[in-house]
């Protein structure tokens, strides 16, 4: 038996929405080896990861003979890398700006409520499971037992599903873009008990891209768009950063910014949001300038997205505080709509709750009404601008697609796209990266720059928990620590001489439509 393999996948293939997503896909894992998946956006990775846990259908054959006992299969984990909740009514899904309407917290469970009966069901169905005290205390979460889950941070709720996935002791442990929107401080905790449950005879299969290679990794699978694969061992594997030749983004600003004449773009005096006994910011005094470009740090649940929330018109605590913006006192008659209008944004959320039936084409396109979905006819401009940024972000195949159609690096691509498309005086990015490979992190990255320099007057405001995820353009730093904020002046963020944007492997640019 412990000559059997763990994991054996031969000849697998999948298509979805009439798209071959994987294409004659075979590969063996022993006992004791792990996987490392690998590839672009649109290769097939979580589409791979989904079929070894069963959730899609597939043709070809996937077993796992070390594990099968009886014809059972083993114990299989996946973490996604998504998470969704429901109310207490248990009927319908939190919806985009809920956690920023107290009102709602009463109709949401708390995280105590919600794992005590989460572990409670795993016992009656005969798991062992572990206390579920010790993996909140791992992830930083005890102190927030009692917090509706409505008002966790994206962040925070990744930590949950983490936590609630580990409480059922997987034999196979199947985990996609597990880092994503989590702390260093969490990252590093996951990783320590992804390794420890390597060593203790669970096999992982991790999807990620090549910024980390855990070191428990034993093997890798490259998938490509050209559905192809390749499979080796991880000694085998060196990440090869060739040169780009990267598009050039100055069509992207024929679209006249919005004229300001305002030297502040955001001003806040003694800014206060409270949740029930939760302060999240505390008495917050902060300026942004016209042109300035902020990077803004802190751990899960620090209140980073809850500041940005004040700023783009999604959060009603706006009203009882002094906040400027754009030299307008929020609640002085603006409506939500004149707020946006001025704002690029894209979050977690945001893709979270996003209508992923709309084409490419309008998901784009609604960026210029600040709306997930377009209901208005485009100008002539409009209509100019969406080509070109249709163009320049090598969409031109894709654009008839449903959202839903694509991976989600592909999704995220898109709604950067429509951040950007009606070129916007002040851009708010909160985790803008999550779920772009290296070749699509390391165009966006280039985008940024371009903007910056092409057109300094353009405001920016940077959220993300990796270093090779900032650009070189950040200026000032705001760190939030306990609900209070520290300003810095941005000191050399990163050694531009040793800088890696993150590895690039051997793909052109001329695939990323594939």
């Amino acid at each position: 038996m412990n000559n059997l393999p763990a994991i054996q996948v031969t000849h697998l293939n999948i298509q979805q929405y009439g798209i071959t997503i994987l294409q004659d896909i075979s590969f063996t894992i022993q006992k004791g080896e792990h996987l490392f998946v690998t590839g672009m956006a649109g290769s097939g990775k979580t589409t791979l990861g989904k079929a070894l846990a069963a959730k899609i259908f597939f043709k070809g054959k996937i077993a796992f003979p070390a594990f099968e006992n009886a014809n059972q299969l083993p114990g299989i984990v996946y973490i996604e890398d998504t998470h969704q909740w429901k109310n207490l009514t248990n009927l319908s899904d939190f919806y985009y700006q809920q956690r920023y309407n107290s009102c709602d917290a009463d109709d949401s469970e708390t995280i105590v409520q919600h794992l005590a009966h989460y572990t409670q069901q795993l016992n009656n169905n005969g798991k062992d499971t572990e206390n579920y005290y010790e993996l909140c205390q791992k992830f930083n979460l005890l102190h927030r037992l009692d917090t509706p889950l409505i008002q966790l941070s994206n962040g925070e709720q990744k930590k949950l599903q983490i936590i609630k996935c580990l409480l059922h002791d997987p034999e196979i442990l199947i985990v996609d873009n597990i880092l994503t929107g989590l702390d260093k401080a969490a990252q590093n905790t996951l990783l320590q008990l992804l390794e420890k449950y390597a060593i203790n005879g669970v096999t992982i299969v991790y999807i990620g891209n090549d910024n980390i290679v855990p070191n428990f990794i034993t093997h890798v699978l490259e998938l490509n768009a050209q559905k192809t694969s390749r499979y080796f061992s991880k000694e085998m594997y060196l990440p090869q950063n060739e040169h780009q030749i990267l598009p050039n983004f100055k069509k992207l600003l024929i679209a006249n910014q919005l004229p300001t004449s305002e030297t502040r773009v955001i001003e806040m005096q003694d800014t206060t949001v409270i949740y029930g006994d939760k302060k999240i910011l505390d008495n917050i005094n902060w300026n942004v300038r016209t042109g300035e470009k902020w990077l803004i740090k802190g751990h899960n649940g620090a209140g980073k997205s809850t500041l940005l929330s004040l700023i783009n018109g999604d959060n009603p605590q706006a009203y009882a505080n002094v906040i400027k913006i754009f030299g307008t006192k929020r609640g002085g008659g603006e409506s939500i709509w004149d707020i946006k209008k001025r704002i690029g944004y894209i979050s977690p959320e945001l893709h979270k709750y996003f209508d992923k039936q709309l084409s490419v084409e309008k998901t784009i396109a609604s960026g210029f009404f600040d709306t997930m979905g377009v209901y208005k006819k485009l100008n002539e401009v409009q209509i100019q601008t969406l080509n070109t940024i249709i163009q320049e972000f090598q969409l031109e195949n894709v654009i008839h697609k449903q959202l839903r159609a694509l991976s989600f690096g592909m999704q995220r691509w898109v709604l950067l796209a429509r951040t950007l498309v009606k070129n916007p005086p002040l851009l708010i990015f909160d985790e803008p990266c999550q779920g772009l490979d290296a070749t699509f992190t390391k165009l966006f990255l280039n985008t940024i720059q371009q903007i910056a320099a092409q057109q300094p007057t353009t405001t920016l405001l940077y959220v993300t928990h990796v270093d090779d995820e900032i650009p070189d353009c950040i200026n000032k730093v705001l760190i939030l620590q306990n609900g209070k904020a520290k300003i810095e002046e941005a000191k050399k963020i990163q050694n531009i001489e040793n800088k890696k944007i993150i590895h690039s492997n051997s793909y052109c640019v001329q695939h990323l439509n594939a």
